[in-house]
């Protein structure tokens, strides 16, 4: 079930860099449509060993996929959880 869950929201199709920032954004938000910054995912422990280079273009990727979304109200670096996939 939970695998088809992954591949439902395309999930399954992720790099191992790209789940782990997605991963790590959706344990930092607090709540549904709540905002994390790039620092804050940068220093999650899914992500501080990865390089400066992959975590950014993890990052990019995802937020190009929808996945991440840019934060109303910020110029940049703030993100959140897409809404569907935010809920606990």
């Amino acid at each position: 079930m939970l695998r088809q869950m992954e591949r439902d929201v395309g999930l399954d199709a992720l790099s191992p860099s790209e789940l782990d920032v997605f991963l790590a954004a959706h344990a930092l938000t607090g709540m549904p449509g709540g905002s994390v910054t790039s620092d804050q995912i940068r220093r999650h422990e899914l992500v501080r060993h990865m390089a400066q280079a992959s975590y950014h273009r993890a990052l990019r990727s995802l937020v190009a996929l929808g996945l991440l979304e840019k934060a109303e109200g910020f110029k940049a670096r703030h993100y959140v959880v897409r809404s569907d996939l935010a809920a606990n």
